[in-house]
């Protein structure tokens, strides 16, 4: 697969084949169209839906510190009128065929979709594509969404358990557009006016910064021509230009080490105690994925037995990595009560400096692989699922992935590869995130 070219090396007007059906995924096709439109789809015979989604290439880290939250401001304003449909007929539209319709903004990317049934696919096109491609993003509609998104930042400001996330990114990358939060704060969201965000939406949703991916009972040529119809008119502006390359790599970003402490009165105290990880396309993700499966990824793992089940110390407690084109984190959560968080940290410090001595054991080893490989398969059934590994594959690989590639990636990873990985990440400079009723000096 590896011959396979990307988007940008594809000729346009072309149609080729990313996968074929029988490796654990249907029949992948994709079609570049002239201006750089890239069209992706996954047959899934048999099933009677159909998930359409269109994302931009661009999300909250290619945003400047004064304007950040302007990528999911501008994804709250495309549901709000184009000059076809306004944001009532957006809705009903969709809503009349039991649509599920959505979008979110990440760090690296802007997606709208609608998992619809199958004989409403091409509804889904022409009212998603509408939106995407006709946007009007009227000012009084500005108005109304900038009230929105200061509740919805508010909202997020009471819930702890969510805000630790920004938080601790804020700390980790404080000198990068990582580390500012998705959807901005307060006074940038009250800074932006609609000149703004529509100069954004002019440079951003142009056709080769937007990936279009359907997955479900489907027709490549079909998604093809209603997409070309609803961009028709973006295509031909847009002349020779070519899709966006893939975000892999990039400078280095700096990772902050040492401790955050937010003082808040709250309940429970929520903290994240983290190392530097690695980038989304480094070879070793997969031995990380696996030992912070074994550490902290159910309720056999390391951590949920020595800090929930022996001691009861917390309710929640878990493991994950997060990674982006150039750098990643290793993170572990926990609530707990606030009289507790020494003891927590306490034991999710020893536990991660035995897994950076000693690794994991092969009971740890093999059971970690089937709880990954049993989720990986369950939760990528759904074309909705599907469609969303198309973008991702899009976004920041350089080939796309069968499901049976991924799970004989996850087979293939060594109890000595778990231990190297785990004592260069787990060995690294720790950075930890708290929230909690405690004085800001407070030693942790």
């Amino acid at each position: 697969m590896s011959s396979v070219p990307i988007a940008a090396e594809q000729e346009p007007g072309s149609t080729i084949t990313l996968l074929e059906p029988g490796d654990g995924s249907g029949l992948v096709r994709r079609t570049v169209l002239p201006g750089g439109l890239r069209v992706v789809t996954e047959a899934m015979p048999g099933v009677r839906s159909a998930a359409f989604g269109i994302s931009a290439t661009t999300g909250s880290r290619d945003e400047d510190r004064a304007h950040a939250g302007s990528a999911h401001f501008l994804e709250h304003l495309l549901f709000k009128g184009t000059r076809k449909r306004d944001a009532m007929e957006i809705s009903a539209l969709l809503d009349s065929v039991g649509a599920d319709h959505n979008a979110y903004t990440t760090k690296e990317h802007t997606c709208y979709y609608a998992k619809v049934l199958d004989r409403d696919l091409p509804l889904a096109v022409d009212v998603v594509g509408d939106m995407v491609a006709g946007s009007v993003l009227d000012a009084g509609e500005v108005e109304t969404e900038r009230g929105v998104i200061l509740e919805e930042i508010a909202m997020n400001e009471d819930e702890p358990a969510d805000l630790i996330d920004d938080v601790f990114a804020e700390h980790v990358y404080a000198d990068s557009a990582l580390g500012w939060p998705i959807l901005g704060t307060e006074d940038t969201i009250g800074g932006l006016g609609r000149d703004r965000i529509f100069e954004q939406y002019r440079a951003a949703y142009v056709p080769g910064e937007l990936i279009v991916a359907a997955a479900g009972n489907l027709d490549h040529e079909a998604v093809v021509e209603q997409v070309r119809s609803v961009f028709a008119e973006q295509s031909a502006a847009a002349g020779d230009a070519r899709p966006a390359r893939p975000r892999i790599g990039g400078p280095p970003v700096t990772a902050h080490s040492g401790t955050r402490l937010v003082g808040r009165e709250t309940e429970q105290a929520h903290l994240i105690l983290g190392r530097e990880g690695l980038p989304r396309t480094d070879e070793r993700w997969y031995a990380l994925r696996v030992l912070g499966s074994a550490l902290g990824g159910g309720m056999s793992s390391r951590l949920f037995q020595e800090v929930r089940e022996k001691r009861g110390l917390a309710y929640a407690v878990q493991a994950f990595h997060s990674s982006f084109a150039e750098t990643g984190a290793f993170q572990v959560y926990a609530g707990c009560l606030p009289d507790k968080i020494d003891e927590v940290l306490g034991v999710c410090r020893e536990e991660l400096a035995k897994a950076a001595a000693s690794g994991i054991t092969d009971e740890e080893l093999e059971r970690a692989k089937g709880q990954i490989k049993g989720s990986w398969v369950l939760g990528s059934e759904g074309s909705n699922a599907r469609m969303g590994r198309l973008t991702i594959h899009e976004l920041g690989y350089p080939r796309h992935f069968s499901l049976d590639d991924d799970l004989a990636l996850f087979d293939a990873v060594t109890s000595e590869e778990v231990a190297e990985v785990a004592a260069e990440i787990l060995g690294r400079p720790e950075m930890l995130a708290v929230i909690g009723p405690y004085d800001e000096g407070r030693v942790l």
